[in-house]
This record gives structure tokens, C-alpha cells and sequence, in this order.
């Protein structure tokens, strides 16, 4: 039995990860013995390769404006491990991480003598998810999809609308190296006579979204993008959607199409469920919503952004030059090995007019010294001592000077804990 957190934490952080996985038995056959706690309340599925993050958050905000109860589920964690499970704006406390680990570590037990299998570290997390909500009796609850879909654990459910952000290049070796086996999987959460809302912009993936929905009986929604107008980039970002005028802190283009996939979610939620939803809800619930990691800005001139693909590497170059074309820009990066860094890289080379390569202590980071060799910038360095070398350029930008630490959310997530200190320390 558990009684700290740390301890529940580090249970659950050492189940395996990845277990043999042809279908959901495993997580059906868990739901059913825990008497199918995914059942007592309402989601909305959010899938998609970036933005499912900010997007779920967008829903939440708004339901919560309007007077719901809303849980959300989410991943991975940047600050704390409660951050995957919540309820309106307050993450589970750490009694119920508690509370929860007790039960679902004897239920795991229980589940590998019935069915000589053993239930992965998502699937547990997962269904601490579901329990919370059920016993906490919330009306809906926001579902971000872990990786992929169709095989994903939290495919169990059946979501009054599921929606997708984009497709991009990202964790090939589970979901296949085109675009289109990419998007086949993330469709996988489209169930029969369902509704799927989407962004995606890549038009020669519209003809498979069409067929796999069509053959579901589900109900497609690709959203028109050309109806968002007047867009400027900042510290708060503004933009027009179907003449209404919404505001954002969370900067950047990609926030715009996240928060306009989350209105048009939101407004068929109101017509389906004859929801009272008001516009002022959206925008109220837009405007707070805020999302650790995701180009968050500290004393002006440090931001944190953990992109780590492809798609995430564009947003932010956009959000860059649109926010600090004229900075001089020094970058701090660490990236994972099994992510795509030969590709992300020349693109840094391109952005940024310094580049220093870092590492953590995380199994799967990569090299810094491997990184550097990467690159071909002609002002670039390595210093495998992460704080060190981030603390040295903090302390020495110039006013004309933004750091950028980008490159893996779990980089970030040790660089903020160091920012956090040095706030304590001062105050």
C-alpha cells in the first residue's frame, strides 16, 4: 500500500510501457471488472499529432465557463505528475493519486491472475482517470488520446464528438512512416454513426478522412480555415472566426486553429445536447486558458516550447518570426534520440542565430555531442550540463536577446523546475 505520493508516483512510473497490443481487451476487459466507470459521464475525444494538448484545455475552459463540472485528462506532465487528471482548473491532489494507485494496484494484480497479461503504465493511468471522474461525478470529461487512436487506451470510449488537430510526422515506429498510415491510426477513435471535427489543412488526406467516416455512418466536419481573419500574433493573440472576436494568451497561429477546432467542438456539443453555452463563454473561456510548456514566456525574454516533430517545429517557427523577427535569438536544445532531430535541426539552423546543445539525465535523450554534429550553424556549441548552461545564457541576455528552450517536453519540463527555483529564491 501506498502512502506518499512519490511512492504511487514511482509504482505507476515503472509499470512496462508497452505490452503486446492487437486491440483494447486489455482495457475492455478492465473497464468491465471495474463495472465500466468510462460510462457514468460524457467526453469529448481529442486526437491529433500537436495541439491536442491546448485544444482539450480550450474545450474545458469553455464547458467550465458555462457552468459544468469537467474533468480532463491529458499528457505527459510538464510541471507535476497530478497534471494528467483534473477537474475544472484544479489537477487531482495528491491523496487521490494516492487513493487511486491502492486500488488499481491490487486491481493489477487481480487483472494478471485472471488474464495472465499485465496492464501497461497508460492503461493505469487511464483508468485512474475514469474512476476520478466517475466518483467525483462529472458532467463531461476531455479526453486527449495518449498516441495514435485506434489502439490507444483511451479508445474505449464513446465520445459525443471526437476531434482531430493535424497530422504530422511523429512516433513512426508505432503508427507507420507516411502520413497517411499516421492518419488511418489517429481516425481509429471515429466510432459507428459518430462525429469528427478536424483542422487538418493537407487536402490530399481529405479523400481518406471521407472514406473512413463514410464507412463509419459518422458525421465529417473539416473546418474552413479561410473564415479566420484579422490574426496578430503576441503576447495575447487576436483574430476574428465567423464575426465573432476572440482573444488568446497562449501565442502563435497553431493556437488559433486550436482554438477555432474547439469552438466548432463546443458548438455542436450545444446543438446536439441543447446546451446553454453563450458566446461570452467561449470567449471568457478561450482568453484563461493557459497551457505549461507550450511557447510560455517568462521575464519577456525566455520561452519554453516543447516541440519535439515535425508540425511542432513549424508552429513554432511561425510563432517566432511573427513574435521576434527583429530579436536576436539564442536557442537551448535537448531532444529525445527516437525523435526525428535530423530533420528538426537544419531547421533550427535556419531559425535561430545561436544554437547550444544539451542533455539531460532521461534514458532517451539523445547525445548532445550526436546533436551537434547535426548541425552546421555557424555559431553552435555543446554543454552536456543542462543547468548550468541554461543558467549562464539566462543570466547574460542582452536586452535585444530572447533564449528559446525547445526540443522535448521532458527538457522543458526540467528547465521550468530551475526557472521555478531561481523565482522562489528571489522572492
Amino acid at each position: 500500500m501506498f502512502n506518499t505520493l512519490a511512492a504511487a508516483q514511482e509504482w505507476i512510473e515503472n509499470i512496462h510501457r508497452f505490452g503486446d497490443k492487437l486491440d483494447l481487451t486489455r482495457m475492455e476487459n478492465a473497464c468491465r471488472m471495474l463495472d465500466h466507470p468510462e460510462r457514468s459521464f460524457r467526453t469529448i475525444h481529442v486526437g491529433g499529432t500537436n495541439g491536442k494538448g491546448s485544444t482539450a484545455n480550450y474545450i474545458k475552459n469553455i464547458l467550465v465557463q458555462a457552468g459544468f463540472k469537467v474533468g480532463i485528462y491529458t499528457s505527459p506532465y510538464v510541471v507535476r505528475f497530478n497534471e494528467r487528471i483534473g477537474i475544472d482548473h484544479v489537477y487531482i491532489s495528491d491523496q487521490d493519486v494516492i487513493h487511486y494507485s491502492n486500488i488499481l494496484y491490487q486491481f493489477w494484480y487481480e487483472y494478471e491472475q485472471i488474464y495472465h497479461d499485465q496492464i501497461t503504465f497508460f492503461e493505469v493511468l487511464t483508468l485512474m482517470g475514469f474512476l476520478y471522474f466517475r466518483d467525483q461525478e462529472v458532467s463531461y470529461a476531455v479526453i486527449e488520446v495518449g498516441l495514435g487512436g485506434l489502439l490507444d487506451a483511451t479508445n474505449v470510449i464513446v465520445p459525443e464528438v471526437a476531434c482531430i488537430t493535424n497530422i504530422s510526422y511523429d512516433h513512426m515506429r508505432q503508427l507507420g512512416n507516411t502520413l497517411e498510415s499516421i492518419a488511418l491510426n489517429k481516425l481509429g477513435i471515429v466510432k459507428e454513426g459518430g462525429v469528427l471535427v478536424t483542422t487538418i489543412e493537407e487536402k490530399s488526406l481529405y479523400p481518406l478522412f471521407y472514406s473512413v467516416t463514410a464507412r463509419k455512418n459518422a458525421r465529417l466536419k473539416i473546418i474552413d480555415l479561410t473564415q479566420v481573419s484579422g490574426i496578430h500574433v503576441g503576447e495575447i493573440t487576436t483574430f476574428s472566426y465567423r464575426d465573432q472576436t476572440y482573444q488568446l494568451v497562449l501565442p502563435g497561429l497553431h493556437q488559433v486553429k486550436n482554438a477555432v477546432l474547439a469552438i466548432e467542438v463546443i458548438r455542436y456539443l450545444r446543438l446536439k445536447n441543447h446546451l446553454k453555452i453563450r458566446e461570452s463563454h467561449i470567449f471568457q473561456g478561450l482568453f484563461e486558458t493557459r497551457w505549461p510548456g507550450r511557447f510560455e514566456i517568462f521575464t519577456d525574454n525566455i520561452i519554453l516550447d516543447g516541440a519535439h516533430n515535425i508540425g511542432g517545429f513549424e508552429a513554432l517557427r511561425q510563432t517566432i518570426l511573427a513574435m521576434y523577427h527583429d530579436r536576436y535569438v539564442k536557442c537551448l536544445f535537448c531532444m529525445m534520440k527516437d525523435k526525428e532531430h535530423v530533420k528538426i535541426i537544419p531547421e533550427l539552423d535556419n531559425l535561430v542565430d545561436e544554437i547550444y546543445f544539451t542533455e539531460i539525465d532521461y534514458p532517451r535523450r539523445a547525445n548532445a555531442i550526436d546533436l551537434f554534429n547535426e548541425s552546421f550553424h555557424p555559431k553552435k556549441f555543446v554543454h552536456t550540463d543542462a543547468r548550468d548552461i541554461f543558467l549562464s545564457l539566462s543570466h547574460s541576455l542582452q536586452k535585444n536577446e530572447i533564449l528559446l528552450v525547445t526540443g522535448s517536453l521532458y527538457f522543458i519540463s526540467e528547465i521550468r523546475k530551475i526557472i521555478m527555483e531561481e523565482k522562489v529564491e528571489s522572492s
